[in-house]
């Protein structure tokens, strides 16, 4: 079954009984991590119980394919439901997983162990997820980036459970550059609680220090290149982008995220909005330091070429995924285009 983005976190918390198998996958490699051990959790009480946890690479299974069947079979020496943790897990093993929830659900009342997987991302052809999303002992869970209200929740809670608070302002700035991964969310967090050395208010100076090297930084420039015009400068930003490792997905999806905010204010503004009031009802928050751009963006990117330039980013990484071209290269193409067009107006 195919869990909705709502019912997650309540599904990982309390799995309901009959549940054979869990997918948890996404391009959020920190969220994945994070859902799946709570659901670890939630079944087997802990993550380092030898008896009632058993790890195995998807790798191994390869080379042992009858090994999951008879990890899903064993019993906890301790008591207790037992769960099988697979991590990076491809579609070679809807194979090996087919027969174990065909197996769990003619026997009615044995829940056997939970096989958890860990995947990237995966497309609606995938075996692996369509076998997840049709079976009705099993689950599928999708893991995005967080962003808009619920990056400020994450944010917010985070915060929260280190013992601190922030103003407009600094929550502002760390909904700008958080948000990527769920885990990093954390561990950047969990560095500033570090940074200032107890609980307290987070001022803007402080979370500058501690997150102004965040690699969002070099991808809200870059973004603003491409916007603005600036072919020679985002050739020079994409590339040192590209020698961090950051991946053209990330930069595609980074560039979408700003220019659905842009169409949403040019759209408010379409219909008679104010410009400052329709770019203060953006959530997140816009960065106040970011203010003068954006607002220079909108000026040169009316709604509807902002609608063309989306359209071309969603093409963009579906071309990444499915056309065998270099995606750094398509993802450089997409982005020189938009630069092209943002100097011809």
């Amino acid at each position: 079954m195919k869990i909705a983005a709502g019912q997650i976190d309540g599904f990982v918390k309390k799995p309901p009984p009959g549940i054979r198998a869990v997918l948890v996958y996404g391009p959020d490699s920190g969220l994945v991590t994070e859902r799946a051990e709570i659901l670890i959790v939630a079944v087997a009480g802990t993550l380092d119980d030898a008896f009632r946890i058993s790890e195995i690479g998807a790798g191994e299974l390869r080379n042992d394919p009858a090994r999951l069947g008879d990890e899903a079979a064993a019993l906890s020496l301790t008591g207790g439901r037992r769960v099988v943790r697979i991590r990076e897990g491809t579609d070679r093993l809807s194979e090996m997983l087919a027969p174990i929830l065909e197996d769990g659900a003619a026997r009615d009342g044995d829940d056997g162990a939970m096989i958890v997987i860990e995947a990237g991302p995966l497309a609606p052809r995938s075996a692996l997820r369509r076998l997840a999303e049709a079976a009705p002992n099993a689950a599928a869970l999708a893991c995005y980036a967080d962003e808009g209200r619920g990056l400020e929740a994450v944010i917010r809670q985070t915060l929260a459970a280190n013992g601190l608070r922030a103003g407009p302002e600094t929550l502002a700035y760390l909904c700008a550059h958080l948000g990527g991964d769920r885990m990093i969310t954390r561990n950047e967090i969990a560095k500033l609680a570090l940074y200032l050395g107890g609980e307290g208010e987070v001022r803007l100076a402080d979370a500058e220090a501690c997150i102004g090297d965040s690699a969002a930084l070099g991808l809200d420039d870059l973004i603003d290149q491409a916007a603005n015009g600036k072919r020679a400068e985002l050739d020079r930003a994409l590339c040192r982008l590209y020698f961090e490792g950051t991946s053209p997905i990330t930069v595609l999806r980074a560039a979408a995220r700003h220019f659905q905010r842009l169409h949403y204010v040019a759209g408010m503004i379409s219909a008679g909005e104010p410009m400052d009031r329709a770019i203060m009802a953006l959530r997140p928050p816009l960065f106040f330091k970011r203010k003068p751009n954006f607002q220079a963006q909108l000026r040169h990117w009316p709604a509807e070429r902002l609608a063309t330039v989306l359209a071309s980013l969603t093409d963009a990484e579906a071309d990444c995924k499915t056309t065998g071209m270099p995606a750094g290269a398509i993802c450089a193409r997409t982005l020189m285009r938009i630069a092209y067009r943002a100097r011809r107006s």
